[in-house]
């Protein structure tokens, strides 16, 4: 009877390394989109007067932990009795992040005119802003649906191979993280303005150290969240090259020799360029048979 305890410890604690070492894996893999999440819910949860930030991150975030276990059950279910589309998925996911990605590379050398209004910067009713407040929640829960369903793929694809209760475990495990660890982040980096102007009012030396701290912060915000989005937009190159060269045999084929990040950036650059390409050719091609149809319309 003892004995039968002590081995049932022992493959207990024997899983639990073997979910951690995959969980590190796993977190590898991910890191990358988890970059974008947080650069992209950092601006999703700014623009709002300071006393709204927290309160509406709060509501993102509940949002989040929704949508997450919404999609784990699915995950999990196509793992088990359909483990191909995992990979399918996951292509697909790929051509997303390579998309999205190379997208923002274009916006950035031909840029496009996009006014920007936050909520403090216009008068409105309590009401009215509330009602934009519950917008932009759902806006930003739409997107990190999106993000969520590509976080969850890539780490269930590093772990598509093991057990049922070992991919369980640790793409439950990335998910969690996924959810506290951004958005605590994002909560901080919101809120470091306000911090940066506590440590100013703290008192009128302008050559105090809580003084120069303060304004190092409220001039670094904008700073971090600019920089978030140039690390989160090479990091979904990346991960985007990652899935082609490694579930892609062709691709892995012509970049040996190149060294893996090289090739793997290249990977996403290329496929992610052809994406856009695409969508910007069908773009115009309905807008060019867009008029026919009004004109069709009122013909008949």
């Amino acid at each position: 009877m003892a004995s039968g305890f002590f081995a049932l410890l022992d493959d207990i604690a024997s899983l639990m390394d073997d979910v951690g070492a995959m969980s590190k894996i796993a977190g590898k893999k991910t890191a990358g989109i988890l970059g974008d999440d947080l650069a992209v819910n950092a601006e999703k949860a700014s623009g709002f007067v300071s006393s709204r930030e927290i309160p509406v991150l709060w509501a993102i975030s509940k949002g989040s932990m929704i949508n997450k276990l919404i999609i784990l059950p699915f995950a999990f279910l196509l793992s088990a009795f359909l483990p191909v589309a995992v990979t399918i998925i996951l292509v697909l996911g790929g051509l997303y992040l390579a998309y999205e990605g190379v997208e923002k590379i274009y916006e950035y050398f031909v840029p496009h005119e996009e006014s920007k209004v936050t909520l403090a910067e216009i008068k409105l009713s309590k009401a009215e802003i509330l009602e934009l407040e519950k917008e932009k929640i759902k806006s930003a829960i739409v997107t990190d649906f999106i993000l969520s369903v590509e976080i969850v793929i890539i780490a269930l694809g590093t772990v598509v191979n093991e057990p049922l209760g070992t991919q369980i475990l640790v793409v439950s495990i990335i998910a969690l993280v996924a959810t506290v660890g951004v958005y605590g982040i994002v909560a901080m980096i919101v809120r470091m303005d306000d911090l940066g102007l506590k440590f100013i009012a703290l008192n009128g030396n302008k050559s105090s150290i809580t003084h120069a701290i303060g304004e190092f912060l409220v001039a670094a915000l904008p700073v971090v969240i600019k920089s978030l989005s140039v690390i989160g937009t090479i990091a979904l190159v990346l991960v985007a090259g990652g899935i082609f060269v490694h579930n892609l045999e062709f691709l892995h084929d012509w970049l040996h020799g190149i060294p893996a990040i090289l090739g793997e950036f290249i990977a996403g650059l290329v496929i992610g360029f052809l994406c856009l390409l695409v969508v910007l050719v069908s773009k115009r091609i309905w807008k060019a048979f867009k008029p026919d149809v009004k004109e069709s319309k009122t013909t008949e």
